[in-house]
């Protein structure tokens, strides 16, 4: 059985060397490691608090150390990441720990004999500056960017999008740890009686306060060991994916396409809006995809939802004029979910590039399976105007027989076909919802 400060480092190593996605290969370690809930916790918090704070991490850390940070081996720079992280924001864990623990790691997967020694220095050497500076950059584009660790490219981003305050707030709100939230499965039980048994199961939870139907849990750990998770009375999606399909206004009945399920929260909200009743579609690309989307819609008891392999950019003749309500979640740049998965604010801007024109044939060619009269949602994980305003307008533009509709939402109130979700107005993922409906 290893340690959690062990199980933090494997995992970013990996991230550092191989590129690995922090959330899946933190899972693979927690299990290999076999750590109990508490040390499991720990870990967590090393791992994304590390991937959210580097570039501020790694700013103090070349402050001390003679060498550039590109330089070093992969574990030692990871383990005096760790180990700073700790000092700045762990305050209950002593800072003497946080070394011995740094060192001794080092000892354990660095090649270098020396290593060890040079860690303990440079560690050694921050703690005795006691009090450490404000980070500043040559301008203020690059000061945020090292207070909150996101590179400049997308500091910039939201300062044309929100300004200089709400650039900000979102860049300190993308290093939150937002609560997990649970969507009760209404055809099973009801808010009040779920809470009740994850109370009961040690779980922390309080209704959501403007999302009716959603609960905010805490210290849930592992959700596959709750028998209210395995039993299907509740299924976890952000309050904002949530109120996508909310939007929609769909009734029992209908015939509902999520050309883009996976993993299939849009899906099961759907299900359980038509009462079980009607028709869902649930398309991915992704074989093993699919067979997540069925494992939860077995578990969740919704048998209308019928998952398929089909490519959402792929025209199916058997489709047109099909659909009551069609949903496309299309693929994007995600960075609405950084302070869910911190690494995405480190993606190459240059593969983003391409986004846009990728969006704009999914959501032209799924209009297609709209029937005369149906409802046609657009949405996105990103705040990025030109993958959602603009791909939305320019649809709107080459296809006069669409048109915005407005649609309410539980405490937002009337929207005027469209909204975006910001996690420092929020408190959701960074989210983009846009309502069309087809001439009848």
């Amino acid at each position: 059985m290893g340690s959690a400060r062990e199980a933090a480092l494997i995992t970013l190593t990996a991230c550092e060397r191989q590129g690995a996605w922090s959330d899946g290969y933190l899972k693979k370690t927690l299990r290999e490691q076999e750590l109990d809930k508490r040390d499991a916790a720990l870990a967590s918090r090393l791992c994304y608090g590390v991937l959210q704070n580097r570039l501020l991490l790694d700013w103090h850390l070349a402050r001390f150390c003679s060498r550039k940070l590109e330089a070093l081996e992969a574990p030692v720079l990871c383990g005096l990441r760790a180990a700073v992280y700790q000092f700045l924001f762990l305050d209950k864990i002593p800072p003497s720990a946080a070394v011995n623990e740094a060192v001794e790691l080092t000892k354990k997967y660095c090649r270098n004999p020396r290593a060890a020694g040079m860690v303990n220095g440079i560690l050694r050497a921050m703690l005795r500056q006691k009090d450490l500076l404000e980070p500043e950059g040559h301008d203020k584009v690059e000061t945020l960017s090292i207070k909150y660790s996101h590179p400049q490219w997308l500091v910039e981003e939201f300062l044309a999008e929100l300004g200089p305050d709400g650039a900000e707030a979102l860049l300190a709100a993308d290093n939150l740890q937002p609560p997990t939230t649970a969507q009760v499965n209404s055809l099973r039980t009801d808010p009040d009686r779920l809470a009740e048994e994850l109370w009961s199961e040690g779980v922390e939870v309080t209704p959501h306060p403007w999302l009716p139907g959603c609960l905010l849990m805490s210290g849930s750990g592992d959700l596959e060991r709750l028998a209210a998770f395995r039993e299907g009375r509740f299924y976890v999606q952000d309050p904002a994916a949530r109120l996508a399909v909310t939007a929609a206004g769909l009734r029992p009945g209908q015939r509902v396409l999520d050309s883009c399920a996976a993993p299939g929260g849009k899906s099961f909200a759907a299900a359980i809006e038509l009462e079980n009743r009607g028709e869902v579609l649930a398309c991915d690309i992704h074989p093993h995809k699919i067979r997540l989307l069925q494992a939860g819609r077995d578990r969740l008891g919704l048998s209308v939802i019928s998952p398929c392999l089909q490519s959402a950019s792929e025209r199916k003749e058997e489709w047109l004029d099909g659909f009551d309500a069609v949903i496309t979640d299309v693929p994007c740049s995600g960075l609405g979910i950084i302070r869910k998965k911190p690494d995405i604010r480190y993606k190459n801007p240059k593969a983003l590039e391409g986004l846009p024109q990728v969006q704009q044939a999914i959501l032209g060619n799924c209009a297609r399976y709209v029937r005369p009269g149906g409802v046609l949602i657009y949405s996105t994980c990103t705040v990025l105007q030109r993958e959602n305003g603009d791909v939305v307008d320019r649809f709107l533009a080459e296809n006069p027989q669409f048109a915005p509709e407005p649609f309410s939402l539980p405490e937002l109130g009337e929207q005027p076909g469209r909204i975006t979700f910001w996690p420092h107005i929020h408190n959701t993922d960074g989210f983009f919802v846009a309502k069309l409906r087809r001439k009848g």
